[in-house]
């Protein structure tokens, strides 16, 4: 085996590269790069095969590594601002879900313990994809995107009591309820003990570990207490990737937290695409083609079930429909946790390999299909809402005394986020009059505290805007963060008012001539006006010229503009 492991090693990383590289050039995640990369070098299809062993080796010290980044990315997110949400509509999303497991068992030849299993795989998503999508369609800002965020929220905390937990699900039912108690009486155990001792002993022994002169120790150290608490989790029955949770968990709260996830995110990446490759050479594409029946039915509850499900569970923690069917869509896929826990399923004897192979063909197909999925609210609702029976379910609600009240000659701001607020700022100091159309409740709430004109309500949705007094406006600026939003505000605006003078924010550099050709006066990129504030002050530092200073400025400006104008489609 020692013999064999470097050129193993060489074959899945060469493998992984051409395969990333494959995908991302085809616009595709990397993640089904990789695993077509493991199906390639597989055992299952021609070519050369890669030592199963030597590769799944390599693979759980992969695991290790996302699991402890997760820990210690966990304690300093978002958690607290998105916590009702996570806590209601997440925890809703993952139980329904699971629960379909079960009803799903008898189709696809599993007993009611493997069905509770197979439940578990389908109610993850994949945070890697979902951000990514979310972040390229400039939506993590918006009320959908926090709301699909704090479902992935949701999930990723799932996972820990699901590793515990799943792999307990095989034995059998009188020594099952021992197993399973034993398992959380030792994960509780073990979180307490690393809370009692770790905080205070790690961060410790990582303090006369940093230092310039000797990074690799410090690197070491980490490595050390990932590997070493995975190992000493697997030597008492517990998971590995499971203590290497918690020694994440133990790190998040120190000062070394930031220096952590520095030195172990490339570790992490690089062996995170090991644990896809090995995952894709298990693919065997025969048994998938044989039953394809059952894949149609799991790709089902992961495209549309689930979402659906979502949203439900969304509209219940009080966001709008509207708002709610997108964030659904955005993680209607399977993703890495999913493969993580199948793994451990195979491994402790609860899964077949016949359904961890389906399992994972579903999971590689929804990642490919994503994009579709995440656009298919902006295609599908607009249809709904000409039906009689949805359209005021799905219209956004107006409180009709919060409008425009005869203003005339007054701003309309659409979306209140940093840009909007400092133009607010800016309206007031100077007591103009304007009106802000929000989607955000908590927003509206502070908005009108301060006497301040809002509008909860979507500014894409023509109604709205003429309850802003989008007729007698004499400025209308559009600042959110969604760009279908964006565009269609523009659009209706500029139909409305040919004479209306409208500003709108640009995602990124692809959307200025999107929203020029909308009818938008005037677009600014957030980014390149960063990029020009950034040349200024360095060429005014090097000595340049005021006057000098503008020209390039305006120069630069020009440039941009007229290019992305020049390339509008």
């Amino acid at each position: 085996m020692e013999v064999r492991l470097v050129p193993e090693l060489a074959l899945a990383v060469v493998a992984a590269f051409v395969g990333g590289l494959a995908a991302r050039q085809l616009g595709l995640p990397v993640i089904l790069g990789y695993l077509f990369a493991g199906i390639a070098i597989g055992p299952f299809t021609p070519g050369p095969v890669a030592e199963g062993g030597a590769i799944a080796g390599l693979a759980e010290i992969g695991v290790a590594f996302l699991m402890f980044a997760l820990g210690t990315e966990l304690a300093r997110s978002d958690i607290e601002e998105l916590g009702r949400t996570a806590a209601i509509a997440g925890t809703a999303q993952i139980v329904l879900v699971v629960l379909i497991g079960p009803l799903l068992a008898p189709l696809v030849g599993l007993t009611l313990a493997q069905g509770i299993f197979l439940g578990a795989l389908l109610s993850l998503s994949s945070t890697v994809v979902a951000l990514k999508l979310l972040l390229a369609r400039g939506e993590a800002g918006s009320q959908h995107g926090r709301g699909a965020i704090a479902i992935l929220v949701a999930q990723d905390l799932a996972v820990v009591p699901m590793v515990i937990l799943l792999p307990s699900l095989g034995v059998a039912a009188a020594e099952g309820y021992i197993a399973v108690a034993r398992q959380v009486g030792l994960g509780i155990l073990l979180v307490a003990a690393a809370y009692g001792v770790g905080t205070r002993v790690v961060p410790w022994l990582l303090g006369h570990a940093a230092g310039p002169h000797a990074r690799e120790l410090f690197l070491v150290g980490v490595v050390a207490l990932a590997l070493g608490t995975a190992v000493a989790t697997s030597a008492v029955g517990l998971s590995p990737a499971f203590g290497a949770f918690v020694a994440g968990l133990v790190l998040a709260g120190s000062e070394y937290r930031t220096q952590v996830l520095a030195e172990v995110l490339p570790l992490r990446d690089l062996f995170v695409s090991l644990f896809f490759v090995s995952i894709g050479t298990l693919v065997d594409p025969g048994t998938v083609l044989a039953h394809p029946v059952e894949l149609l039915l799991l790709l089902a509850v992961v495209l549309v079930v689930k979402p659906l499900i979502a949203a439900g569970a969304l509209v219940v923690a009080g966001l709008h429909v509207r708002v709610a069917l997108v964030a659904g869509a955005a993680i209607g896929q399977m993703g890495e946790f999913s493969f993580v826990l199948a793994r451990l399923g195979v491994d402790s004897g609860t899964l077949p390999e016949t359904v961890f192979d389906l399992v994972l063909a579903a999971a590689v197909v929804s990642i490919v299909l994503a994009p579709a999925v995440t656009g298919a609210p902006g295609r599908v609702v607009p249809l709904l809402e000409r039906l009689p029976g949805l359209r005021q379910r799905l219209e956004t609600p107006i409180d009709p005394g919060e409008g425009a009240g005869g203003m005339r000659r007054h701003v309309i701001i659409c979306g209140f986020g940093r840009v909007a607020r400092e133009l607010a700022e800016a309206l007031d100091r100077r007591r103009f009059q304007y009106v802000v159309i929000s989607y955000e409740p908590g927003v509206i709430r502070e908005l009108r505290a301060k006497g301040v004109r809002a509008i909860y309500g979507d500014a894409a949705n023509p109604q709205v805007l003429e309850h802003a007094g989008i007729d007698s406006a004499i400025l209308l600026a559009v600042l959110v963060p969604d760009r279908l939003t964006a565009e269609a505000v523009v659009r209706f605006a500029r139909a409305h008012g040919p004479r209306l003078d409208i500003v709108a924010r640009a995602a990124d550099a692809t959307d200025v001539a999107r929203l020029r050709a909308a009818g938008a006066t005037e677009v600014v990129q957030p980014e390149f006006e960063a990029g020009i504030e950034v040349i200024r002050h360095a060429l005014g530092r090097l000595g340049v010229s005021g006057t000098e200073l503008q020209n390039i400025a305006a120069g630069r400006r020009a440039s941009f503009y007229r290019r992305e104008e020049a390339e509008r489609p």
